[in-house]
């Protein structure tokens, strides 16, 4: 990855997009899942990439053990500390609080790593992500569930290093992975909503949210995803209704304005270039678009979003 010059501010000096971190282990690393102190994390990653705000390309499972910290995650930012889990989704905008000290664990893995081709014996792969999507991204855990948790994740930092081919440890992973979220799930009662619907909205939901995150810049009506759906407007506004408890129009439109807002925060782009990016043919409609969503004009939420930055740790 090609890493850029930081401002004082925190933000890359000349930056038209994002940053984003794939998941990248030592080259000898061939698994699919990696287990991180954070020491471990300070020490491999630049610290400018972890304060800066950035993408990643991965789940992320961050377990606070000691200390208190700042984690800031597409613009909320969350108080953690000892016994605090939060989960961090591909494609999220998020800042490391630097300053503080803390210790913890992180579990990394690839999105598709619990999708394996042969379900598995816990739960079915379809069943183990839509626990990853309702998942809760901050919890405080009580201090017996928590440590639980930590104890899975200490084995498989172990098993990591155990003998065997990377299938078989692979295999190893996925069950205890499957163990890690399904004890996080037990201990973040009481659940999301969605537990209750009915089956057919819940899966007719989630086709709609990953159609959401591909088609969002160029498809803005809610009749364009009801048609590649399958379904009627009226179905799928009931059915996200049912899930998100909102419209499909305002999730569709919220969707636009938190990528608006990624854009204008983190990134120099003009906002002309911004409109452009996002699908709206005249940048007056995407500054009327984006007052209304966010209760000010794009050049004031910029101003502000840089003035709250956070210094680099490198001034």
């Amino acid at each position: 990855m090609v890493k850029t010059r930081q401002s004082g501010k925190g933000r890359p000096a000349d930056a038209r997009s994002i940053l984003r971190i794939r998941y990248r282990p030592p080259s000898a690393y061939v698994l699919d899942l990696e287990v991180l102190s954070a020491q471990d994390l300070r020490r491999r990653i630049d610290h400018a990439e972890l304060h800066a705000a950035h993408r990643v390309e991965f789940y992320l499972l961050v377990c606070i053990s000691a200390g208190k910290c700042k984690h800031t995650i597409d613009f909320a930012p969350v108080e953690a500390k000892a016994g605090t889990v939060l989960l961090i989704r591909p494609g999220q905008a998020q800042r490391f609080d630097l300053q503080s000290n803390w210790e913890g664990w992180l579990v990394i893995f690839r999105p598709e790593f619990l999708l394996p081709r042969q379900a598995t014996a816990a739960l079915s792969e379809v069943q183990m992500v839509e626990v990853l999507a309702a998942l809760p991204a901050c919890r405080q855990l009580e201090r017996k569930p928590f440590a639980a948790m930590l104890a899975t994740i200490m084995q498989m930092r172990a098993d990591v290093q155990a003998a065997g081919s990377a299938a078989e440890l692979q295999g190893l992973l996925r069950h205890q992975l499957c163990a890690l979220l399904l004890r996080h799930m037990v201990s973040s009662k009481p659940f999301h909503a969605a537990q209750a619907a009915a089956p057919a909205s819940w899966q007719r939901y989630k086709r709609f949210e990953q159609l959401l995150e591909k088609k969002f810049p160029h498809w803005h009506a809610v009749g364009d995803y009801a048609s590649q759906l399958g379904c009627s407007q009226r179905s799928l506004t009931r059915s996200v209704a049912e899930i998100a408890g909102q419209s499909a129009k305002a999730v569709i439109m919220a969707r636009i304005n938190l990528e608006a807002k990624r854009l204008l925060a983190h990134t120099t782009l003009p906002v002309a270039a911004i409109a452009d990016q996002l699908g709206f043919d005249e940048v007056t409609n995407f500054v009327k678009f984006f007052r209304r969503e966010a209760g000010c004009p794009p050049g004031e939420f910029r101003h502000r979003a840089l003035a709250l930055s956070p210094p680099s740790s490198n001034d």
